[in-house]
């Protein structure tokens, strides 16, 4: 049957970055599908909010605080999947942003090193470790940025880290592959609390935001948008994709803009 291609019942996902956002709306698409979610964020409150929420709905769901930029945490993370459920699955590797806007000649080195450690490290380490505890069919997708393809002024440490999780999702494709498959997913401008944050932007600045884009599909995006695109990555519908980066961005390359 044509919904089984997008059946997630038995699997076991982590969500990083699952307390707001991009990683909320994806933690219940993915956990409407059947999967068994793991919540994880530094903010405690706000994952105990979401998997209340998925469980309240009918799903499973548990919340582990946890700092990606921390190899121990993520260590912990992983292995709590696998001693609440017995497996892993899937990991979204989430968690990512930056507050600070500059050009990259007056960015100060500690933003640089905490924006490389959180958008492309903790990447790389959260993969690493996942796939020590996936058997066959892991599932591991990378959220990016469209920003990894354009330039966006005040936002060169970004989109180079993001660039490079984009390089890092095509290695992991080839190093893991058959066992796992790999791949990421490129927002447009989803007004979350840490977009509207690092763009200094208010709910009353969006309407005109909106029309200044000039988007093909006259819209931002929701996290429920990206939440769909990762369900098709994670899911029997993609079997035969991997290494693959796409833009879910309302069109924004169209426009040459996010």
């Amino acid at each position: 049957m044509t919904t089984d291609l997008f059946s997630l019942k038995g699997d076991v996902a982590v969500v990083t970055g699952a307390g707001t956002g991009i990683g909320e709306g994806t933690a219940h698409v993915l956990a409407n599908a059947g999967a068994k979610i793991v919540c994880a964020a530094r903010r405690k409150e706000n994952i105990d909010r979401v998997a209340k929420d998925i469980r309240d709905n009918g799903g499973e769901a548990i919340s582990v605080q946890t700092d990606v930029t921390s190899d121990e945490e993520v260590e912990r993370l992983m292995q709590s999947a696998v001693d609440e459920w017995g497996r892993l699955d899937i990991l979204i590797n989430n968690a990512g942003g930056s507050p600070i806007q500059a050009p990259l000649a007056e960015m100060p080195r500690e933003e640089w090193d905490a924006t490389i450690a959180l958008n492309l490290t903790a990447v790389w380490n959260c993969t690493r470790i996942a796939a020590r505890h996936m058997k066959e069919n892991g599932r591991v997708v990378n959220v990016s940025s469209v920003a990894a393809r354009m330039v966006v002024p005040g936002s060169g440490h970004y989109s180079a880290a993001k660039r490079a999780v984009n390089s890092l999702t095509e290695s992991f494709a080839h190093e893991l592959g058959p066992r796992v498959r790999v791949n990421c997913v490129m927002p447009g401008l989803v007004p979350t609390e840490i977009a509207m944050k690092a763009l200094q932007l208010t709910d009353a600045d969006l309407p005109g935001l909106q029309k200044a884009l000039r988007l093909p599909l006259e819209r931002l995006g929701t996290p429920e948008d990206l939440g769909a695109a990762i369900l098709y990555f994670v899911s029997p519908a993609s079997s035969w994709v991997t290494g693959e980066s796409i833009a879910i961005s309302g069109g924004a390359a169209l426009a040459g803009s996010l």
